[in-house]
């Protein structure tokens, strides 16, 4: 006959594994939880900086204007050559 703490013992395994998995379960939500903490405050930054980035870059929409003036000016700086030399 199987005697009663025998019985018992497969309960106190599973209630042991249970609280274990419960507890690593609970660990990996606090990580995970705490990662997104940091992942929305670099977020909060990167936005704060968004406008300060955008003044300062805003010049650069005039870049293609300049390149075709530059290049209207090398064209005429050519023509002018080859017209006061000849060739």
């Amino acid at each position: 006959m199987i005697s009663a703490a025998a019985s018992y013992s497969g309960w106190w395994v599973g209630l042991v594994v249970g609280f274990l998995v419960v507890a690593v379960v609970v660990v990996i939500v606090g990580v995970v939880i705490t990662l997104t903490s940091r992942i929305a405050d670099g977020a909060r930054v990167a936005t704060s900086a968004l406008p300060v980035v955008r003044d300062r870059t805003e010049t650069l929409r005039d870049v293609g204007l300049i390149n075709e003036s530059a290049i209207s000016i090398l064209r005429s700086a050519r023509a002018a050559r080859k017209a006061l030399t000849g060739s």
